[in-house]
């Protein structure tokens, strides 16, 4: 009976592989190779493909490969087949899937079936019957509306008369073939952006011409220049906008002083990391009678970069800074980011400031929004500030001493912002973040988690309150205005959170249809400190939305704020300029006197479009960025052991993320003493036999099996004594 057991459950898993999308046909060899198969156990997994055969779940071709009975093989009928269009989402092994506009799940298209299509095309595909259970709906691409590729990054390949370029994107699976002719002389291994001249066909190799030459890839700097080109994100300044960058002064003018409140009587600091070029925000900070009197004064870069102007354009073409491992691509010339905008120490400069008076509960009893300037007494380093803070650095404290009461009055007032924040429900997901240390030669040193500290948490707080208080005036006053948005979690994906946290054993209260931040965050409370606490964390963090730019006031929930907006960062951020030009019309009454409120109700809807996917498009380079060089550094620790905590669980093997913050996969096909079977209802993976469980938040050593900084993976395998 036990034998028997046994066998049922490895015809489940081998049916399970045969009908995973990731599956090519293969020959029993090949699929106990994959396995990593003993002689015995070779016989044994011929038995169950052959029964499999016999129940008609399993087929073999002419060529001795087997692959599981579809729906398609069968057959269907035309009144089952339905025509839907969507984008085609490539693999590296040929296949893809096609995302329809609001449709949750994908289709499946096999690589005989995506015809000439490739990554990010928008296409039409013929859907093969219903999804069955558990498994994708399966379709065949009949037409190619439009290319999302023009344009291609990878790597040269010589062959004499001829080369190809293999994309540094995998999901881009086809090799590109370069005539001579078209290869402009670059030589073999140099990365190149080539322009698609030619998608091919079923046989025959999309064609190209290289249009520009980055450089040997073993080149410091050329990996991270081919992801900023691979995302298109713009390197250089166009000439009118530098000319333009040029004529702006180094220095304030009297003229701008006209109509300012001058505050450079207040003692003010900037607080930032050690090597931050672009200041754009500053802080002051008293108390008289109870009340704190905080001032938070922001860069005025509206006064120098002028609504419509070549300057303006770029930078909404560009949408934010992108902060990469070897370099910062501004959204500004630097002229402007570095000098006139930036708040340095010493010198006068334009701001807009927002004033708050706030009581002993961390309400603000009033507020004043105001053309400022402003001359920094410090520029001040978190570190500096923290180690004053936790008396550490007796050196620091003794140099900064004038301002040392200062900093204990906003460690006070942050501790006060906080626990309101708290109280009404705020969420705080505090993962830490990665800060990667490169050599002269570009290459990755280290990596070290960068968490937050009392001197990080002062300025976000600060930050925080004041981009609540200016949304809240322009909201109330329904003038036109650019918001940050983070909508409510689906409730289907807050359902699938609720059942797992309640199989784990705990207990959840919910009062109301749709979740609040305030639910969410007494879940995390409740389980702080438990062995689960890292699972249901980052599911939690998981089921919310992406935040995004949007001209409706409609609030913030994982802060649990009914205003909000960015208001604090106008050198890195555009939406940050634009409303700040917003506020200076209206503080100057020519919102209405000059008819320039319906002049931004008519752009400003772009503004927060093109700002949205700007930041996704920086956020994707950034996450490609730290992925190759977290690669690169574990390709020097190849065969060490590493402790780490189970960070994602897949069917085909667990994530583990280290104390370092880099993260690999121990990929099912390593775990050879067993059969694993995944369960999705509690994100686990159980072993067949020896019934051991693999589950999220779990402790785990490992060793470092193989890391690939042009693919930027990094494949670990459980180490001996934990195997």
């Amino acid at each position: 009976m036990k034998q028997d057991k046994i066998f049922e459950k490895r015809k489940k898993f081998i049916l399970e592989l045969l009908g995973d999308p990731l599956y090519k046909p293969m020959r029993l060899r090949e699929i106990a190779s994959l396995l990593r198969l003993e002689k015995q156990e070779k016989k044994d997994l011929y038995a169950i493909l052959e029964c499999l055969i016999e129940e008609r779940k399993v087929k073999i071709d002419t060529r001795g490969r087997y692959s599981i009975m579809s729906g398609k093989t069968a057959g269907h009928t035309k009144d089952t087949q339905s025509i839907k269009e969507g984008i085609f989402i490539g693999h590296p092994k040929g296949f893809g899937f096609v995302e329809v506009e609001g449709e949750e799940e994908d289709i499946f298209i096999p690589e005989e079936d995506t015809g000439t299509a490739v990554h990010h095309d928008r296409v039409l595909v013929r859907i093969h019957g219903e999804a069955k259970e558990g498994k994708r709906r399966e379709g065949v691409i009949t037409k190619i509306l439009e290319r999302g590729m023009t344009e291609v990054v990878g790597t040269y390949q010589f062959n004499r008369d001829y080369g190809f370029v293999i994309s540094d994107n995998p999901k881009f699976s086809k090799d590109v073939f370069i005539p001579r002719k078209e290869s402009k002389g670059v030589r073999d291994g140099d990365k190149v952006v080539v322009t698609i001249t030619d998608y091919g066909s079923k046989n025959k190799s999309p064609e190209g011409k290289v249009k520009e030459n980055l450089g040997s890839c073993r080149a410091p700097g050329t990996d991270i220049l081919a992801i900023v080109k691979s995302f298109n994100i713009p390197t250089e300044f166009p000439e009118r906008v530098l000319n333009q960058a040029m004529r702006v002064p180094d220095h304030v003018l009297e003229a701008d002083f006209d109509g300012r409140m001058d505050l450079r009587n207040l003692q003010i600091v900037t607080i930032d990391g050690e090597d931050a070029k672009d200041l754009d925000d500053a802080i002051s900070l008293t108390k008289e009678n109870g009340i704190y009197h905080l001032g938070v004064h922001i860069a005025d870069v509206s006064n120098y970069v002028q609504g419509g102007s070549a300057l303006d354009r770029e930078a909404l073409k560009r949408g934010t800074s992108v902060y990469l491992a070897d370099r910062v691509i501004p959204m500004l010339p630097e002229r402007l980011s570095n000098g006139i905008c930036s708040l340095n120490q010493g010198q006068d400069r334009l701001t807009l400031s927002c004033l708050m008076d706030i009581d002993e509960q961390g309400n603000v009893i009033s507020h004043k929004i105001a053309e400022t300037v402003i001359c920094v007494d410090e520029r001040m380093s978190y570190t500096d500030v923290k180690n004053i803070l936790e008396d550490t650095d007796p050196a620091a404290k003794e140099r900064y001493a004038k301002l040392v009461p200062m900093f204990f009055l906003m460690k006070e007032l942050s501790a006060l912002l906080r626990s309101s924040r708290h109280n009404r429900g705020s969420i705080d997901f505090d993962f830490p973040e990665s800060k990667i240390i490169l050599n002269g030669a570009g290459r990755a040193v280290d990596v070290k988690p960068y968490e937050s500290n009392v001197a990080t948490r002062i300025i976000e707080d600060f930050m925080l309150l004041a981009n609540e208080t200016v949304a809240k005036e322009y909201c109330r006053g329904e003038y036109p205005f650019v918001y940050r948005t983070h909508e409510n979690p689906d409730p289907d994906k807050v359902e699938s959170l609720l059942t797992l946290i309640r199989n784990q054993g705990i207990q959840v209260q919910k009062a109301h249809e749709e979740i609040t931040p305030k639910e969410i965050q007494t879940i995390l409370e409740s389980i702080e400190g438990l062995p689960n606490e890292p699972l249901i964390s980052r599911l939690a963090l998981r089921t919310m939305k992406q935040a995004r730019y949007t001209t409706e006031c409609s609030g913030h929930f994982g802060l649990a704020a009914k205003y909000y907006c960015h208001f604090t960062s106008p050198i890195r951020r555009y939406p940050d300029l634009q409303i700040h030009r917003i506020i200076r019309d209206n503080l100057r009454g020519r919102l209405e006197r000059e008819g320039k409120t319906e002049h931004y109700r008519e752009i400003l809807d772009e503004v927060a479009r093109q700002s949205s996917v700007c930041e996704r498009r920086a956020d994707d380079a950034e996450r490609e960025s730290d992925k190759l060089k977290k690669a690169e550094y574990m390709s020097y620790h190849l065969g060490e052991e590493f402790e780490g905590i189970i960070s994602g669980v897949t069917g085909w093997g667990f994530y583990v993320e280290l104390p370092n913050t880099v993260e690999g996969l121990v990929h099912v096909n390593s775990m050879r003493d067993d059969y694993y079977t995944f369960d999705q209802d509690t994100y686990e993976l159980r072993g067949d036999l020896t019934k051991k469980v693999y589950r999220l938040g779990q402790k785990i050593r490992v060793r470092v099996e193989d890391a690939d900084p042009v693919m930027k993976t990094i494949d670990f395998v459980i180490a001996d004594d934990y195997a």
